[in-house]
């Protein structure tokens, strides 16, 4: 059984990637039904946080049925992730995680996200004033290093155990790689090896396939997987993993109807939860996964992507009901 503190996850559990404006609630939602195990939020500013912004409180907003539930938070001066963490707390998640992985420039630049990579002693400091300011499990999320040539990882992983932290995940790329090339876990393997180690490990880069996640369970030992960009319009994607992992077999991929249906509640969601414009517009991203594979089906999809309306979405969706009606997935 792995553990993150008190919480019981399974035993090789499957969590949900904390993605800027893709891991909010009403894709939690169907990320949740679908067999994720433990998700994280979107990550949200610890200025934010301390500042009052509309924006990174909004973030905070997690319900019962996700439980367990992470609230991610990013930040490069200590006292002010101190101060988030602690609002964080308020909001009662069964975790803290710390991003110590956003590879973008606007992050990682500043000295927050992977940019805290370059200096590993403030990576420990901070981590240790955020875990002594809470009382609930605090994780990390971090990458193998800034470049190829600052990885340390091993030594890195136990540091943070060291100073309390109570799991962590890899995305088994360096900074500089971003989401480019192949996702190297063979250090994750080096992590597990460490004696000294006794925190889960999960591992996260380039889980597309029931296939892939047996393959790299097998061969490098971690104590769960994190998936992000291949849940994107495709929440099934967590129990196609279980049951290919307990079985060897494979699920057929969902029908239409499911598709629609999920595509639908999705889309509820989120424009009760954003409002309408944006609600709509951070949909867009999910349409493309949510019917890949169909025929002809581009038409449709610009003009989803490029609809303002709810009304009009759900117009092409019924549409795309009655011309596709029978098709089946290979």
């Amino acid at each position: 059984m792995v553990k993150i503190g008190n919480l019981e996850l399974g035993e090789y559990p499957l969590l949900l990637a904390p993605m800027e404006d893709v891991s909010d609630p009403p894709f939690r939602a169907v990320c949740k039904e679908n067999g994720a195990d433990l998700m994280y939020t979107e990550f949200i500013s610890s200025e934010g946080l301390i500042r009052d912004a509309a924006k990174s409180v909004q973030k905070l907003d997690i319900y019962e049925y996700e439980r367990p539930i992470g609230i991610q938070i990013f930040g490069n001066e200590i006292q002010s992730m101190r101060e988030a963490a602690a609002i964080v707390e308020e909001a009662q998640p069964d975790i803290l995680d710390i991003n110590y992985g956003c590879p973008v420039n606007k992050v990682a630049c500043k000295g927050a996200g992977a940019g805290i990579l370059l200096d590993i002693d403030k990576m420990v400091s901070m981590t240790a004033e955020i875990v002594k300011s809470v009382n609930i499990p605090v994780t990390v999320k971090t990458r193998l290093g800034w470049d190829n040539d600052t990885i340390r990882i091993v030594e890195v992983a136990e540091r943070l155990q060291d100073v309390g932290i109570q799991g962590i995940s890899i995305h088994a790329r360096t900074r500089k790689q971003m989401y480019k090339g192949e996702a190297d876990w063979s250090y994750l393997n080096k992590v597990k090896a460490n004696p000294r180690l006794h925190i889960p490990v999960f591992g996260n880069g380039d889980i597309d396939s029931p296939e892939r996640a047996k393959e790299y369970k097998e061969k490098y030992n971690v104590d769960g997987m994190m998936i992000g960009r291949a849940s994107i319009g495709y929440p099934w994607i967590f129990n196609e993993i279980k049951h290919f992992l307990e079985t060897g077999q494979k699920i057929p991929s969902p029908e239409l109807p499911e598709r629609l249906a999920v595509a639908r509640k999705h889309l509820d969601f989120s424009v009760q939860w954003k409002g309408e414009k944006l609600g709509i517009l951070e949909m867009r991203r999910h349409y493309t996964n949510y019917f890949r594979g169909m025929p002809n089906f581009k038409p449709f999809r610009t003009r989803m992507v490029t609809s303002d309306t709810y009304e009009e979405v759900c117009e092409i969706l019924d549409e795309v009901s009655e011309v596709f009606a029978g098709y089946e997935f290979v």
